[in-house]
């Protein structure tokens, strides 16, 4: 059984530790600190404190690999500010499924959208019990709107689509958020399933964003190799890369926003002068 902490006015039940966190449920993963772990390491890349020696020593050793690894991190996170802010000023998305979210960090998801839809709803999903102990972090929303926080695995859509309708209306637009989370599912069949899985679940007018490491060497890519290797051998979970054909595929029967599938760095960059980092992004509208 999930655990669920919303905040907001839609969907408040008796019991709810409101803008706050329950205990991870039965079953779920233990938190493990002896090793190192894909959101710790992330959060020390992008200069956190929510990590452990472990984490910072494997973090720092895949940087020695690929120098340019938290380069690729802030501009995973700079994307995501230029996307929400897009769909939320650009296209009038009020509602947005972020799947995948990992440690809170200065502007989360909900903190740019109601920057400028105070109304607009926010639904969080990951399975890490880290994420689930801070995730009165992203529950801080304003009153118009509406964040929620679920603990659920990427590879079960069907449920997230069910407990994500309790705080949004999924017979309006929602921007499907998949940023960085693909990459730990190691099928690529298995993939584009979930992707497929989660856009029929919106309607017409929804988006997907999505960003994921790539090996293609137009943008860097070759030593994400030699540093996925180190790092499926020494830390957890296992990630893998794709090339641009294979990740453009998760679009399919979508239309891609301009400028397309690009390195995620250089989208609606204000400048052209952004560090290509190898880490392919992409926002599409479903038509």
């Amino acid at each position: 059984m999930a655990a669920v902490v919303r905040t907001g006015r839609k969907g408040e039940r008796e019991g709810d530790d409101v803008g706050g966190s329950r205990t991870p449920p039965s079953g779920s993963a233990r938190l493990d600190t002896g090793v190192a772990h894909n959101a710790r390491v992330w959060n020390h890349w992008i200069g956190g404190r929510d990590n452990y020696e472990v984490d910072r020593r494997v973090g720092d050793h895949v940087a020695s690999i690929i120098p340019v690894i938290r380069d690729i991190a802030r501009a995973d996170r700079d994307f995501l500010g230029r996307a929400v802010t897009y769909l939320t000023r650009e296209r009038g998305v009020r509602q947005f499924l972020d799947v995948g979210t990992g440690l809170p960090t200065a502007d989360n998801t909900h903190e740019i959208a109601q920057r400028v839809a105070p109304d607009s709803r926010i639904v969080y999903v990951d399975n890490d019990p880290l994420v689930l102990a801070h995730a009165r972090a992203l529950l801080t929303g304003s009153s118009e709107g509406a964040t929620d926080y679920i603990d659920a695995d990427v590879r079960d859509p069907e449920a997230i689509v069910e407990r994500a309708a309790a705080t949004l209306d999924l017979a309006r637009p929602v921007a499907v958020m998949m940023l960085g989370i693909l990459n730990f599912v190691l099928d690529t069949g298995e993939a584009r399933d979930i992707v497929r899985r989660l856009v029929a679940a919106v309607p017409s007018g929804s988006f997907l964003v999505l960003t994921h490491p790539t090996f293609d060497p137009e943008v860097g890519g070759e030593l994400q190799v030699p540093a996925m290797e180190f790092w499926n051998e020494n830390a957890t979970p296992p990630i893998t890369a794709r090339g641009a054909a294979d990740i453009t595929a998760f679009f399919e029967d979508l239309e891609l926003v301009e400028p397309g599938l690009v390195s995620c760095s250089r989208w609606h960059a204000p400048s052209d002068s952004a560090v290509v980092v190898p880490q392919y992004g992409a926002v599409a509208v479903k038509p």
